[in-house]
């Protein structure tokens, strides 16, 4: 799978999240478009949104209920596209929002792997491939990450490292949508900073892209 691969898979899943078409985010346009319930968006997006902005870089797409259809439009055509995600400007949609009883939460980044630079990464302690059968006795607060206890059913894969047999690390991933898993880590405090998860997540990477799907990670920009 090539990195132009990947990004087209990506970007077709999230057409299919904002009920839009995978053009609308190579166009130099902003777009806003309607959003809908679909069986086939990932599956733990609750439909249909209120207002979502997603941005690949050219533009933005805004998938939107009718309500929010003007508010959002006159925000996105208002300030360029790199401006439409920091602060001051968020704060002009919020008190639009705000007035209509909503107001702005999640605010996140998307990460795809580059499969030119994608390999695996040294680590001091053992790693061990884990399915889900290996799961059941892990959905604990330390790996609430990595795993997701409400959504056992999509923990398909991860890789664990252990010192003398303690996990002391895990990458997980969630089979989101039909092409692509998300990857989720955890990595005991003590453990920190020794590189343990970044051999986790490349490998769990690598064995995502053997399996025929596109890893990705999602971060929260505080982090």
């Amino acid at each position: 799978m090539t990195n132009q691969e990947i990004l087209k898979i990506a970007m077709a899943q999230s057409a299919v999240d904002l009920s839009a078409d995978a053009s609308d985010f190579e166009k130099n346009e902003n777009v806003v478009v309607t959003s809908r319930e679909s069986d086939d968006a990932r599956r733990y997006l609750k439909l249909p949104f209120s207002c979502q902005l997603v941005s690949y870089g050219n533009n933005v797409v805004a998938s939107v209920s009718p309500e929010f259809c003007e508010i959002t439009e006159n925000y996105i055509n208002k300030y360029p596209v790199e401006h439409l995600f920091e602060t001051p400007h968020l704060h002009v949609l919020n008190e639009a929002l705000m007035a209509k009883g909503q107001k702005i939460c999640f605010m996140a980044e998307y990460f795809l792997p580059d499969v030119n630079v994608l390999r695996p990464l040294d680590c001091s302690y053992e790693l061990r491939i884990l399915t889900q059968k290996d799961f059941a006795e892990l959905y604990l607060p330390e790996w609430s990450n990595a795993l997701c206890k409400d959504r056992k059913h999509l923990d398909v894969l991860g890789v664990g490292v252990y010192d003398n047999g303690r996990l002391i690390g895990l990458a997980g991933c969630s089979a989101d949508c039909d092409t692509m898993w998300q990857i989720g880590i955890d990595v005991l405090p003590e453990y920190r900073r020794q590189g343990i998860a970044s051999a986790l997540t490349s490998r769990l990477a690598i064995e995502i892209l053997n399996r025929g799907k596109v890893p990705f990670y999602c971060a929260a920009w505080c982090t």
